[in-house]
């Protein structure tokens, strides 16, 4: 197995859970950390900088959702989360406050490994990946596909890593509608699932975002009862 040299850092305060996961994950070939509250995940991730973070929504004292927003306030660190099964409430909050990807508990290991690894390529590609690299560019708003930064004018984008990916796609398929659930798997590489408004949620940060960087027009267009487009005319 090719050895992976990503730093995780798993916050759950499910000490056998979070056990069983650290043991997969490391049998992955990563390095994984854990911690039993948002508080003491804060210090680590501080003092460790790891390459990502899964971070539970249920959390004593200090709750996954406030982690996260102090997560945002200091670190660009991919952040997944771990929600309680069915509770879309709870994946539309985590979205909306920055996390990149969610994966309902009881969780399987392999499938979180494959989420990470998804994530983490698209953050940092490797050299072959870089040389591939393109700048797109749609009236005000451009996109480097090596640095993973985007602009409005010259104001840089505080996009998260699945903010960054859904905005890429709109852009390489500029002009053409993208179905909610094409987009969820160009962009998040997994199927939409029944009752996922994940999409909606990230357009919709996007669309602020941009909208706070100056581009007046909404060059991000939803088509009723068929999906999105970036107009090649914004």
């Amino acid at each position: 197995m090719q050895t992976e040299s990503h730093k995780l850092l798993l916050i759950d305060d499910d000490i056998e859970l979070a056990a069983m996961l650290q043991e997969f994950l490391e049998l992955q070939g990563f390095e994984v950390a854990t911690a039993q509250s948002g508080e003491i995940g804060l210090q680590q991730l501080d003092e460790q900088q790891p390459d990502l973070v899964v971070l539970d929504v249920m959390l004593p004292g200090l709750s996954g959702f406030e982690t996260l927003q102090t997560i945002r306030e200091r670190h660009d660190v991919p952040v997944i989360m771990l929600t309680a099964r069915g509770e879309e409430p709870e994946r539309i909050l985590g979205l909306m406050r920055g996390a990149d990807d969610y994966l309902a508990k009881p969780c399987s290991p392999l499938e979180l490994a494959l989420r990470i690894r998804t994530i983490l390529k698209r953050v940092r590609p490797s050299p072959v990946d870089a040389d591939e690299a393109v700048l797109l560019s749609i009236g005000p708003v451009r996109l480097d596909t090596r640095r993973r930064e985007a602009f409005a004018g010259s104001t840089l984008l505080p996009l998260t890593a699945a903010e960054m990916r859904v905005l890429e796609q709109l852009m390489r398929h500029s002009g053409e509608v993208l179905s909610r659930a094409r987009l969820t798997q160009l962009a998040l590489e997994r199927p939409l699932e029944a009752y996922d408004r994940s999409i909606d949620t990230l357009i919709s940060k996007l669309r602020g975002k941009l909208k706070a960087a100056g581009v007046t027009d909404d060059c991000i267009s939803g088509v009723r009862g068929q999906g999105y487009v970036m107009d090649k005319r914004s």
